[in-house]
């Protein structure tokens, strides 16, 4: 555990850690939250997956988009706009749900408050990226495991407010957060030393194109695409069992599987290179999907996806050691929001995807094969030839 004292004791650690849990749980409540307030108000899955979808896709589109205008004139502005915009438009969308079965006015709550999703993950992983090269690894294993525990606590917290009170409760606390935690890390010690680079007039999908990162981004795409099907398939699951409150709690305990595995590879010293261990990790994540679509036990998916989840957090890791050899010195935060592009873009399709099988004849085990099939091709899309980054060859 010395290393992880190590970049605890780092300056402005602390509070990237802390605030950045806080601003990352919205990213964990809001989607199942809302997927939970419209199948409640529409009666519909294939409703609520494509809200949660739409929020999604509209958060992943503005990410980028952002994250180049963080790198010019640096995040501190984008943060503070955000921790007044979304929590208001997270209100309204709460309001349309409420009072209206509208799909398209729900649609275009739901686009709205995507749009305005404070931009934290890119933000600190790219602060993490400008600390000593020699505990920056370990930086972003913690990195990943608060992450995840950020999955563990807001699933879980959904499913807690759900059964007290109501969804909506869910989601009133996740814009309390997101101000918490947009605006401890805009005041940061760590914000207040950030030095823009340099620009370099180019176009709007050029750090897409840099080498190495095409096959980051398209294995990562079909990841969470898979994520997506199973954070549908299991409240459908729960529902299914009798239980519905149970979602959250299943889905917190494949999160908590990933916080272990998370601790236990940041621990560790590696030597195989970053391309083959990323690899290693998705073969790891989908092999830990292969049986869920057999289990009609709670008590046995949950044990499941606690083992399955402890491959994710350590994959993660990787991911994020690889964006951070392979952006450029002007763009990290840019590279960084195409990751989070890719999470929730991605996810919110496959819960679309997921949502829309659920209610046919393939059921849940439908869209938990669509999630291992995903998976899997994120294991060959690392197989495919591409130019070489050199320092990663």
């Amino acid at each position: 555990m010395r290393q992880y004292l190590t970049v605890w004791r780092l300056p402005s650690a602390p509070v990237l850690l802390v605030a950045g849990f806080a601003g990352r749980l919205p990213s964990a409540m809001v989607p199942l939250a809302l997927l939970l307030l419209v199948q409640q108000q529409t009666g519909s899955y294939a409703v609520a997956g494509l809200a949660s979808a739409t929020y999604g896709v509209a958060m992943a589109v503005m990410a980028p988009v952002l994250g180049r205008l963080a790198d010019r004139r640096g995040p501190r502005l984008v943060l503070l706009t955000q921790s007044v915009s979304y929590p208001l438009l997270l209100a309204v969308l709460a309001a349309a749900v409420l009072t209206t079965t509208n799909t398209a006015v729900i649609l275009a709550a739901s686009a709205a408050a995507g749009f305005s999703t404070p931009l934290v993950s890119g933000t600190v992983r790219a602060l993490w990226s400008r600390v000593d090269p020699r505990v920056r690894p370990t930086a972003y294993a913690l990195d990943a495991t608060t992450t995840e525990l950020v999955f563990v606590a807001g699933p879980t917290t959904v499913a807690v407010l759900t059964l007290l009170a109501s969804p909506v409760a869910a989601i009133a606390l996740a814009g309390a957060c997101t101000v918490i935690g947009a605006l401890g890390i805009a005041f940061s010690g760590a914000m207040r030393a950030w030095r823009p680079v340099v620009a370099v007039q180019k176009s709007l999908f050029a750090t897409v194109t840099v080498p190495g990162m095409p096959r980051v981004l398209v294995s990562g795409t079909a990841l969470m695409l898979g994520f997506g099907a199973i954070e549908v398939a299991v409240p459908a699951f729960a529902d299914a069992a009798g239980s519905p409150g149970l979602s959250g709690v299943l889905l917190g305990v494949w999160s908590l599987g990933s916080v272990a595995g998370g601790l236990w590879f940041g621990a560790r010293v590696v030597s195989t290179s970053l391309p083959r261990l990323y690899r290693w990790g998705l073969l790891g994540t989908t092999i830990g999907m292969l049986p869920l679509a057999a289990v009609s036990s709670p008590l046995l998916l949950g044990a499941l996806l606690f083992l399955g989840g402890t491959a994710i957090a350590p994959t993660l890791t990787v991911q994020s050691s690889l964006v951070g050899s392979i952006a450029p010195a002007d763009a990290t935060t840019e590279a960084f929001t195409w990751l989070s592009t890719i999470a929730f873009g991605a996810s919110a399709i496959g819960a679309a995807v997921g949502g829309a099988l659920v209610e046919t004849r393939y059921g849940v085990g439908g869209a938990l094969v669509l999630a291992t099939a995903a998976a899997a091709l994120a294991v060959v899309v690392t197989l495919v030839p591409g130019r070489r980054v050199p320092a990663l060859a």
